[in-house]
């Protein structure tokens, strides 16, 4: 058998066959699946599944959009198992930190949380509302509520955003946490941060800004976080949580000013690379907060939690989650679940800002990977990949894989495929016949 990064290498190779070879073997690849396939209606069917990613430190739970039911449900339930039966302390999300650390507040019980969980969701003000903002992970939140309040403060676990976005927020509550705490190390952030002051919340227009010619603010927003990392002394009496809340929220900042910049500024993947790699790191220190052998569960869209290195993502150097943490974990100690349906809802909207919409989500194309597992005649089933599906030449062979953002038209559905080599890019995969759409509040 090929090495796995050998096979990164041949990626486009294999893309240059046509799309058609996907199906070699034709029946006999779906009765390989159908053979295969773990039966999914209840939470008692995931047990080989919680099984498998229990045993390991990471476990990346995707999407294939950002708006459909069946994929926060069953997230759900496979994080509610792995935390009571496998002690993962904490889910990240990709999603905004400093409105989501409301919501941790929440789940903790801690100083200052609010009311209920639904009161923190029904307050996010951030386009698309509807990811977070919904009766699913209201459901999540009460649960790990009641879950937490059977435990000591220490043992108690978090919900936390992993994103660069809301950055404007993050300087906001950091400066507003060190004016009350910190009344020198306020002076010094927010003299730094000044350099921002003239785009007024705009981080497009900063980005606009510094293409035209005018200096850019990475310097500043650099030394916030060193000056913070600097001065561990000055929160020695703090807990270590809140510590994490002030240094996490400049990393945002910092992070978010990179991701802007070189969106306007670059032409290439570094955009991209800046923001998965604050998502990824942000995960490794939530691991390090929770301490020794702490493990962690991370929900994000199928393209930042499936390995970059075998889809045609490589072909530009865009990294993800789910490459990073592979090589910096060690593929034993990351399990990714991609998951994906034939067809169905969801709600997106036509273009960025604009209102939600339930769209229709058409039966998926022929030779992708959606098409491939409905012909099995299984509703919903999930795979868990091993070194016999990673031999089989007919599934190692790339397939369009259906990814929709938090954006979408559904007349551009055809051309939403990611060619992906699945038995390599995910550790197990989850099946949907038919979606329909989040409850939003």
């Amino acid at each position: 058998m090929l090495k796995r990064q050998q096979l990164s290498y041949l990626f486009y190779t294999l893309v240059l066959i046509s799309i058609a070879c996907t199906s070699q073997g034709g029946k006999d690849l779906e009765a390989y699946i159908r053979d295969k396939s773990h039966p999914l209606a209840t939470a008692t069917d995931l047990d080989a599944l919680i099984e498998k990613a229990g045993q390991r430190r990471v476990v990346l739970l995707g999407e294939a959009s950002h708006g459909t039911h069946e994929y926060y449900i069953w997230r759900d339930s496979i994080s509610r198992r792995l935390i009571a039966e496998k002690d993962f302390r904490f889910i990240a999300v990709e999603g905004d930190f400093a409105s989501l650390y409301e919501l941790n507040r929440y789940v903790k019980n801690m100083d200052g949380a609010a009311a209920s969980a639904r009161e923190v969701l029904e307050n996010l003000d951030r386009w698309p509302r509807w990811m977070w903002g919904n009766e699913e992970i209201v459901g999540l939140a009460e649960w790990l509520r009641a879950y937490n309040d059977q435990r000591p403060q220490e043992q108690k676990v978090g919900f936390y955003g992993m994103d660069v976005y809301d950055e404007w927020r993050s300087k906001d509550v950091l400066l507003a946490y060190l004016e009350r705490h910190q009344p020198e190390l306020f002076s010094q952030v927010k003299d730094y941060y000044s350099c921002f002051a003239t785009y007024h919340g705009d981080s497009w227009a900063y980005a606009q800004s510094v293409q035209r010619g005018l200096p850019a603010c990475d310097q500043q927003a650099q030394r916030v976080v060193a000056l913070l990392e600097e001065s561990g002394d000055a929160f020695a009496e703090v807990p270590d949580f809140e510590y994490f809340y002030v240094l996490q929220n400049a990393y945002v900042k910092a992070n978010a000013e990179k991701f802007y910049r070189k969106s306007i500024t670059r032409r290439d993947a570094s955009s991209w690379n800046a923001r998965v790699t604050h998502m990824h790191e942000t995960v490794n220190r939530l691991l390090d907060l929770y301490g020794d052998n702490a493990r962690g569960i991370v929900w994000a869209h199928n393209t930042h939690v499936g390995d970059a290195r075998y889809t045609d993502m490589q072909g530009n150097n865009s990294k993800n989650i789910g490459q990073l943490s592979r090589e910096h974990h060690g593929p034993e100690n990351v399990f990714s679940v991609g998951f994906t349906t034939y067809k169905g809802r969801v709600l997106a909207g036509s273009s960025w800002e604009s209102r939600m919409q339930n769209m229709r989500v058409a039966s998926a194309q022929k030779n992708s990977v959606e098409h491939l597992m409905q012909k099995t005649g299984n509703r919903s089933f999930y795979l868990i990949f091993d070194e016999e599906d990673r031999r089989n030449e007919d599934f190692i062979q790339p397939m369009g894989h259906r990814a929709i953002g938090v954006v979408f038209n559904p007349a551009n559905e055809p051309r939403q495929y990611v060619p992906t080599i699945v038995p390599l890019r995910y550790d197990a995969f989850i099946f949907f016949y038919e979606t329909r759409i989040l409850n939003a509040l």
